[in-house]
């Protein structure tokens, strides 16, 4: 499951972003919960996260829908 969650996201914010040789994902999976942080270059955040974060949110929209079969949250 992290896999596929880890390429969603790498998909994702891969299409956004203009330094995608700079992003790193670290993910971290504890019991029910799988973590994904992205560290990315300032000048592909605000490309990311999108106006009021209105992008932001689709990819945790998505996320959280693809999540759903495995019973496990995503953050």
């Amino acid at each position: 499951m992290v896999n596929n969650v880890q390429t969603l996201i790498k998909y994702v914010v891969e299409s956004f972003a203009e330094k995608k040789n700079e992003i790193e994902y670290l993910v971290e999976e504890k019991e029910n919960v799988i973590e994904v942080t992205v560290l990315l270059n300032a000048s592909d955040m605000g490309k990311v996260i999108g106006k009021q974060g209105r992008i932001a949110k689709a990819i945790r929209a998505v996320v959280k829908a693809a999540a759903v079969k495995s019973d496990k949250k995503v953050i």
